[in-house]
């Protein structure tokens, strides 16, 4: 145990050295200068911290530490009488405070107290740790290397009120990623307020953020708190920035620089105090050169960018989301517990899923809603799951022809082929009649097809 004592007396930092001397390494410092320096290279546990420094405000000191990511717990030391000040200092983070002069015990008892909790929160950190080595953080499932590197990003960001910009595909878990944010953040204990700015009309978002006052346009006949307000001291989420309109971003800006917003119909300015997560699936800074996207607000949103990576690139985590949301869903619907088919898996693991996290969740749903059996088997997947061939592009569709410009014209043909009446046949439940007359050709040129092709193992 790491304990810093701050302190210009050299007889009190004497003193407090001498009593503490059993409880861990005792580190000195007289000023704030040096006791930033301590505080950068030793990362100490505990904080003995004096406010009334000679010309200097300990709660400088306080703060920082309170903004670090790991920050250690703080004991103010203050003269008798100013107990006020020691209160209002834990109120803006201090761990607990001792009045001059002090008893030996009281010192003792406090340090004490102080170093339980630190060994507490740090055994709380090793079991996070572990958790997400196992299954994931917190709400979000995956334990596969780029997953690692989001849940590492999150614990060193989430302590901070530093904007974050999320990116990634549609269904990836970006919302997931803003929740934990917000839940390890000391706003946790306020609202986290979701805005999606795709699915509100241009001519009301304005509104939707920044609240109106009665009569202030026609429809408004009561006022309306807008969701910066009722975001106030906790976190504000954008989900879908790149979709909200070029004079709406203007907006945003001034209020992320001025921290103030003003209803639509009043006069009056409001303070508001949020810390803001943005999310889009789009790429805002060929936006920025397109001129679809304010450059400086890009520049607001985007201090830290977290992107969280498609489902296809961590496949490692299928597994474990399959048997996470095969869990869930048999206890929401009341099933006997379901399990899958080592071949459903092969293929769920071979599938590109397009439409990521969200898509294989659902999927997972509608198997255990329909499930006649305890167990899953091929049969029970949708076609384009079944006879999706992962040669002809990652997206399940003929749109990229990479994968086939590297073979010769026969088998790239046969492999376009191949995946197209797959799909086509599972789209008309393999009817090969029906299927015939949907793509225009006669049913025996699609037997000879099937059989050209080796198909038919594929429509048992």
């Amino acid at each position: 145990m790491k304990i810093l004592i701050v302190d210009d007396e050299e007889t009190a930092r004497y003193g407090m050295r001498k009593i503490l001397d059993s409880s861990g390494e005792i580190l000195e410092a007289s000023d704030l200068a040096s006791a930033r320096q301590l505080c950068a290279e030793e990362r100490p546990d505990i904080v003995l911290l004096d406010l009334n420094l000679d010309g200097e405000d300990g709660f400088d000191l306080l703060k920082e530490i309170q903004s670090s990511s790991l920050p250690s717990l703080v004991l103010i030391i203050t003269a008798h009488g100013n107990e006020r000040v020691a209160v209002e200092a834990m109120k803006k983070g201090a761990y607990d405070y001792l009045s001059k002069p002090f008893e030996i015990d009281d010192l003792r008892l406090a340090v004490r107290n102080a170093a339980e909790q630190v060994t507490l929160r740090q055994e709380n950190q090793r079991l996070r740790e572990q958790l997400a080595v196992a299954t994931g953080y917190g709400d979000i499932v995956g334990r596969s290397s780029p997953m690692r590197e989001v849940f590492a990003m999150v614990d060193k960001v989430s302590g901070t009120d530093v904007t974050v910009l999320l990116t990634g595909e549609s269904g990836a878990g970006k919302e997931l990623v803003a929740l934990e944010l917000h839940k390890n953040s000391p706003r946790a204990e306020k609202e986290l307020v979701i805005v999606n700015c795709a699915a509100i009309p241009e001519n009301l978002i304005e509104s939707e953020l920044f609240g109106h006052e009665k009569g202030a346009f026609t429809g408004a006949t009561q006022t309306r708190i807008g969701k910066f307000e009722k975001a106030r001291e906790g976190t504000l989420f954008l989900d879908e920035i790149g979709d909200m309109p070029l004079d709406t971003q203007a907006k945003i800006l001034r209020v992320l620089e001025e921290k103030k917003i003003q209803k639509l119909g009043s006069n009056q300015t409001i303070e508001v105090d949020v810390r803001i997560i943005s999310a889009t699936n789009r790429d805002l800074s060929r936006m920025v050169e397109e001129k679809q996207f304010r450059e400086d607000l890009f520049y607001r949103l985007e201090v830290i960018k977290i992107t969280i990576p498609p489902l296809r690139e961590r496949k490692e985590d299928i597994p474990l989301l399959t048997e996470y949301f095969l869990d869930q869903f048999s206890k929401r619907y009341q099933k006997s517990p379901i399990t899958i088919d080592p071949g459903v898996m092969s293929l769920l693991m071979r599938y590109s899923f397009p439409g990521n996290v969200r898509q294989l969740r659902n999927l997972i749903e509608r198997l255990v809603v329909l499930a006649n059996e305890s167990v899953v088997v091929e049969s029970d997947l949708p076609g384009e799951i079944r006879f999706f061939d992962p040669t002809v592009g990652a997206d399940n569709s003929t749109s990229s022809l990479e994968p086939l410009l590297s073979l010769e014209y026969k088998p790239a043909r046969e492999s376009f082929e191949r995946k197209y009446l797959l799909a086509k046949l599972g789209e008309y439940n393999n009817n090969i009649t029906h299927t015939a007359e949907a793509i225009g050709i006669h049913r025996q040129s699609l037997q000879q097809k099937i059989k050209d092709l080796d198909l038919k193992r594929f429509l048992n």
